[in-house]
């Protein structure tokens, strides 16, 4: 791989540390001493792979042709899932690797599909990683549009963005831009969502699942958790976010 692919999976790999660190924390929180371990290990491979890519050498910016782009997007939807995946295995006795992988790869790609069939059988720390998994997918769809932004026609790629075609220094430029576009639709669902009493746990959950329209529930009372009109209403408001994104971070 080249230094630019080691630069763009080592911002996701800290993105999933920090993603582990705030799970280790909950795993005090909801009194789970045993998960600790777990996520530790977890937050200490994913930093310190993301340091060491982000570290690398020095970085010069560059032009990068499509072909490494298309190469760079495929990768991360294999190797991400298979860091993901790590809690699943540590955390859920009696679950294949395979398991493992399947469930981070239809987290990560907002997909929804489940092996769990009750997740009561999941503790909040585990249910907290998978709505995890789908707001790193969701973002790194995101990036992978612009990566691809060649791909497009003329016409359309100046409607998407300026930059007709991005070199590296202003691919992460816009990879900034999306990362605070993204992340505050979602403090903007959280907040929405505990405007109709959602506990902070559930409206943490529902935020991260939303923004990225994925496939995952927090829990199996889906219509006990949004039992009002108003409820109801507020949820489709903030289906729609993950829809604006996608224009939001192009303008």
């Amino acid at each position: 791989m080249n230094v630019f692919s080691l630069k763009y999976f080592g911002i996701f790999f800290l993105i999933i540390s920090f993603f582990s660190f705030f799970n280790i924390i909950y795993s005090y929180y909801f009194n789970l001493p045993n998960n600790v371990n777990n996520y530790i290990l977890s937050f200490g491979i994913t930093l310190l792979i993301g340091l060491l890519f982000l570290l690398f050498k020095k970085y010069k910016f560059e032009k990068i042709n499509l072909f490494e782009r298309i190469l760079v997007v495929l990768i991360g939807y294999l190797i991400l899932p298979a860091v993901i995946s790590i809690p699943y295995y540590l955390n859920v006795d009696n679950l294949s690797i395979i398991n493992c992988y399947f469930e981070a790869i239809s987290g990560f790609t907002s997909t929804g599909f489940t092996i769990f069939n009750d997740l009561n059988q999941l503790d909040q720390t585990l249910i907290l990683w998978r709505s995890s998994s789908q707001w790193i997918g969701g973002l790194y769809f995101l990036f992978s549009i612009l990566l691809l932004i060649d791909l497009f026609d003329e016409n359309l790629k100046r409607s998407l963005t300026n930059y007709i075609s991005l070199n590296s220094s202003e691919i992460f430029k816009q990879v900034f831009k999306i990362i605070v576009i993204y992340l505050s639709m979602t403090i903007l669902i959280f907040v929405l969502l505990k405007l109709i009493n959602l506990r902070s746990y559930d409206a943490y959950n529902y935020s991260l699942s939303i923004i990225s329209s994925g496939g995952f529930l927090p829990n199996d009372n889906f219509n006990t958790t949004f039992d009002t009109e108003i409820s109801k209403i507020i949820l489709s408001i903030s289906m729609l976010f993950s829809f604006f994104s996608l224009f939001l971070f192009l303008i």
